[in-house]
C-alpha cells in the first residue's frame, strides 16, 4: 500500500503542474468561446469551425514534437546527459519546417469554409480568424519542444507559471479586439485569433528565456553551440514521432470532420457542439498531463533497465486515470446546464448544449483511459501500435456510425448531433480497451513473461 501510494505521489507531483499549465492553454479556448460567444451566436459559430482547423493542426504538430520527451527521459534514467542539446536543437529545427508547412497548408485551405453551407457572414469570420491565429504556429511549435524537453528533465512548474501568466494576458487581449478599446477596431471573433497567436508567442519567448537561464538546465539546454543537420537525429525523431502524429491526428481530424459535417445542421447545434467540445477539452488536460507524466516516468525507469518498475508506474497510472475520470464525468452528467450557461444565454444553445454534456460525461471514462495508457505506451517508445488502434477506432468505427447515427437512412430517422457524441463514446471505448491489451503484452514481454 506505501509503495502505490509513493507512485502515485511521484506521478501526481510531476503531472499536476503540467495539468496547471494545460489547463491554463485550454482556457484560452475557453476565453475565446465564452467572450466571442457574448458577441453573437454567429461569433461563436465562427471561432468554432475556424478552430477546427486550427486545433487540427496545433493538435497534430503537437504529437509530431512529442518524440522528444520518451528519448531525452531515457538519456537521463541511463544518466547520459551528453546527447540531450544536440537532440533538442534538432527537435526545434524540425519544429520550425513542420510549422512553415502547416502555415502553408492552412493557406490552402483556407476555401473550404465557403464550401461547408456556413451562413457568408460566419464563413468569413472563419477564415479570417484561422488567418490571424496561424500565425502563432511557429512559435506554439518551438514551445512544444521545450516543453517536452523540460518535462523530461522533471522542470514542470515553469510551465505551469508561464501558461497561467499567458492565460490573464488572454482576457485583455481579447477585450482590446474582439470587443474594440484602445483605438483597435471591433474584431469580434477573428480578434480571437490575434489575441491567441499574440499570447502563444510571449509563451514561447518566457520558456525560452527561463530555460537559457535557469542554473537547473545548465547542463543540457539547447541554446549554445549549435549544431548543423544532424540526420541521424532527425531520423531518430521523426521514426518515433511520425506514429504518434498520425495518431493524434486521426483523433483531432476526426473531431474537427465532426464540426465540420454537422455544420449544415444549423448555427445552434455547431455553437452547442463546440460547447460541449469545448468543455470536454478543459477536462481532458487533466487524463493528457498525467499521459505525459507517465511518459516521463517510464521514460525514466526504461532507460534504467527498469522493467519491474516501468510496469508498476503504468498501473498505477492508469488508475489514477480512471479515478480522474470518475469525478469529471460525475460533474459533467449532473451540472451539465450550469456549465453549459457559462457559455451562452441563448436559450435554445443552452438546451441543446445541456443534452451533449451528459453525453460528455459519459465519454470521460474511455477519452481519460485511452490518453493515459497511449503515454505509458510512448514511455516504451511504442507508438505505431497506437496509432493503428487510433486510426481503426475513429476512422473504420467512430466517422462511418456517427454519420450514420446523425443523419440517419431513408428509413431510419437520425438523432442529430448526439448521434456523434454517442459514437465517440463507442469508438474511444475500443480504443481504452485494445491499448490495455497492447501495454500488457509489451509490459510483460519486457520481463520477460
Amino acid at each position: 500500500m506505501t509503495t502505490r501510494l509513493t507512485d502515485i505521489r511521484a506521478t501526481w507531483h510531476l503531472a499536476w503542474p503540467i495539468a496547471i499549465g494545460q489547463l491554463a492553454t485550454t482556457g484560452t479556448a475557453f476565453i475565446d468561446a465564452v467572450m466571442a460567444g457574448r458577441v453573437s451566436a454567429g461569433d461563436l459559430a465562427a471561432v468554432s469551425v475556424g478552430s477546427s482547423i486550427w486545433v487540427t493542426m496545433m493538435v497534430t504538430l503537437m504529437g509530431f514534437l512529442l518524440a522528444i520527451s520518451p528519448l531525452v527521459a531515457q538519456k537521463i534514467g541511463a544518466n547520459d546527459l551528453k546527447p540531450i542539446p544536440n537532440l533538442t536543437q534538432q527537435a526545434l529545427l524540425q519544429a520550425l519546417l513542420l510549422a512553415l508547412i502547416g502555415l502553408i497548408l492552412i493557406r490552402f485551405l483556407l476555401p473550404i469554409f465557403n464550401h461547408l453551407g456556413l451562413e457568408a457572414v460566419v464563413a468569413h469570420k472563419a477564415g479570417e480568424f484561422l488567418k490571424a491565429v496561424s500565425w502563432g504556429l511557429p512559435a506554439f511549435a518551438c514551445y512544444r519542444v521545450l516543453y517536452c524537453y523540460s518535462a523530461a528533465l522533471n522542470q514542470t512548474k515553469p510551465m505551469m507559471v508561464i501558461s497561467i501568466f499567458c492565460l490573464l494576458l488572454n482576457i485583455p487581449c481579447n477585450w482590446v479586439l474582439i470587443y474594440g478599446h484602445w483605438g483597435f477596431p471591433a474584431m469580434g471573433g477573428v480578434g480571437c485569433g490575434w489575441a491567441t497567436a499574440f499570447c502563444v508567442w510571449v509563451n514561447f519567448l518566457l520558456l525560452a528565456a527561463w530555460i537559457r537561464y535557469a542554473p537547473v538546465y545548465k547542463k543540457t539546454h539547447p541554446f549554445r553551440a549549435w549544431q548543423s543537420i544532424d540526420w541521424h537525429a532527425q531520423k531518430q525523431l521523426l521514426k518515433l514521432g511520425l506514429p504518434i502524429g498520425m495518431m493524434f491526428f486521426v483523433e483531432v481530424s476526426a473531431f474537427s470532420l465532426i464540426g465540420l459535417l454537422i455544420a449544415r445542421l444549423g448555427t445552434v447545434t455547431v455553437a452547442a457542439h463546440q460547447i460541449t467540445l469545448n468543455f470536454s477539452s478543459l477536462t481532458f488536460m487533466v487524463p493528457m498531463a498525467l499521459g505525459t507524466a507517465l511518459t516521463v516516468r517510464v521514460g525514466h525507469a526504461i532507460g534504467a533497465g527498469d522493467y519491474k518498475a516501468a510496469r508498476f508506474i503504468g498501473q498505477t497510472g492508469i488508475r489514477m486515470g480512471l479515478c480522474i475520470a470518475l469525478l469529471t464525468g460525475t460533474a459533467m452528467i449532473f451540472a451539465s446546464r450550469f456549465i453549459a450557461g457559462f457559455y451562452t444565454n441563448d436559450t435554445v444553445v443552452l438546451m441543446l448544449a445541456s443534452q451533449l454534456l451528459v453525453l460528455a460525461g459519459f465519454f470521460q471514462f474511455s477519452d481519460a483511459t485511452q490518453v493515459v495508457v497511449a503515454g505509458v505506451l510512448r514511455g516504451y517508445k511504442s507508438t505505431r501500435g497506437p496509432m493503428l488502434i487510433h486510426l481503426t477506432a475513429f476512422w473504420v468505427i467512430g466517422i462511418p456510425l456517427g454519420y450514420f447515427l446523425t443523419f440517419g437512412t431513408s428509413t431510419l430517422p437520425g438523432y442529430g448531433v448526439q448521434g456523434y457524441w454517442i459514437a465517440l463514446i463507442a469508438a474511444l471505448t475500443c480504443a481504452a480497451l485494445a491499448l490495455m491489451a497492447l501495454f500488457r503484452r509489451i509490459s510483460l514481454k519486457q520481463l520477460g513473461v
